[in-house]
C-alpha cells in the first residue's frame, strides 16, 4: 500500500481540499459501456472501436483517480479515432468522483491486487477479440492510471507499448528487468509525486536494463497537467498538446506499425 499512499499524497498536493467539480451532463461518445467475463473475472468498461475492416492494435486505457469519467471516455474515443480498439476498464465499479474527498475515498478503498486482475483481464479481453491483433496490445494511463500502466506492463509480458502520464515508477530491479514494453513517459517538472528526481532515476534504471524508454519532463507543469478539466489551475495547454503528439507518434511506431502482419515480434 506504500505506492497508493504516495499517490494519495501526490493527488492531495495537486488538489486543495476545498475544491469540488460539479457533475456534468452524461457524455455521449462513440463508444459504449459493456460488461463481460474474461479469465473468470467479471469486468466492466468503456469500449471504443476504430473505423475500417480488418484487425487493429488494442489499447487498455486506465483512469485517473476520479474514475471512469467523461474525460477518460473522451481519450478512449480519441484513440479509437486514431485506429485503436480502446478499452477502459472501470476500476471503481460504476462510481465516479467529482470532488477530492470522494476520489481519495475511492482510490484508498481500491484493492491493488483486484485492480491488477481487472486490468490483466482487460488486456486479455482485447487479445480475445477478432478485430484486435493479439501481438499489438498497449496501455496508457494518467496519474493513478499511469501508475497502473507501468505495473501492468511489468506484469504482462504481452504488453508491447506503455504510455505513462505522471505515473509512479517501479523500483524493484527484477520488475524493471522483466519489463518488455517500450515505454513513453510524460511528467511534470513541478510534480512531487513522482518528483523529477524519481522520474530520472526510473529512466536511468530502465536504460541500464536495456529497455526502450522515452521520458520527457515538462518545466513548470504540475501533476495532472494534461487534463483540460483540471479544476485547480494545473492544466498546461502547450505541454498537454506536445505530450499527446508524442503519445500518438509513439503508439503509431511501437504498436500500430510494429504489429502489422508480416512484422516480427
Amino acid at each position: 500500500m506504500k505506492g497508493i499512499s504516495t499517490l494519495l499524497l501526490a493527488c492531495a498536493l495537486a488538489t486543495p481540499a476545498w475544491a469540488e467539480v460539479a457533475p456534468r451532463p452524461e457524455y455521449r461518445g462513440k463508444g459504449h459501456m459493456l460488461q463481460t467475463t474474461q479469465d473468470q473475472i467479471r469486468i466492466a468498461g468503456y469500449l471504443a472501436l476504430p473505423k475500417g475492416a480488418g484487425t487493429h492494435p488494442g489499447v487498455v486505457v486506465i483512469q485517473e483517480w476520479w474514475g471512469l469519467n467523461d474525460w477518460v471516455k473522451q481519450q478512449t474515443d480519441s484513440l479509437a479515432l486514431h485506429g485503436y480498439v480502446a478499452f477502459a476498464p472501470d476500476l471503481y465499479k460504476g462510481k465516479v468522483a467529482y470532488d477530492e474527498a470522494t476520489a481519495h475515498q475511492l482510490m484508498s478503498g481500491m484493492d491493488e491486487g483486484e485492480a491488477m486482475k481487472t486490468l490483466r483481464a482487460g488486456a486479455d479481453f482485447l487479445r480475445s477479440r477478432q478485430d484486435v491483433r493479439a501481438n499489438g496490445i498497449g496501455v496508457i494511463g494518467w496519474c493513478l492510471g499511469g501508475r497502473y500502466a507501468i505495473r501492468l506492463s511489468a506484469a504482462d509480458p504481452g504488453i508491447r507499448a506503455c504510455v505513462a502520464y505522471y505515473g509512479a515508477p517501479i523500483t524493484d530491479p527484477a520488475a524493471i528487468q522483466g519489463f518488455q514494453a517500450a515505454i513513453l513517459g510524460n511528467y511534470g517538472g513541478e510534480d512531487q509525486g513522482p518528483s523529477p528526481e524519481q522520474v530520472q532515476a526510473f529512466e536511468a534504471a530502465l536504460r541500464k536494463a536495456g529497455k526502450k524508454v522515452d521520458f520527457k519532463i515538462y518545466p513548470g507543469a504540475p501533476h495532472g497537467f494534461a487534463n483540460q478539466n483540471n479544476p485547480w489551475g494545473g492544466f498546461r495547454p502547450a505541454a498537454a498538446k506536445d505530450a499527446w503528439g508524442r503519445t500518438l507518434g509513439f503508439l503509431n511506431k511501437e504498436l500500430k506499425l510494429a504489429s502489422l502482419p508480416g512484422k516480427k515480434g
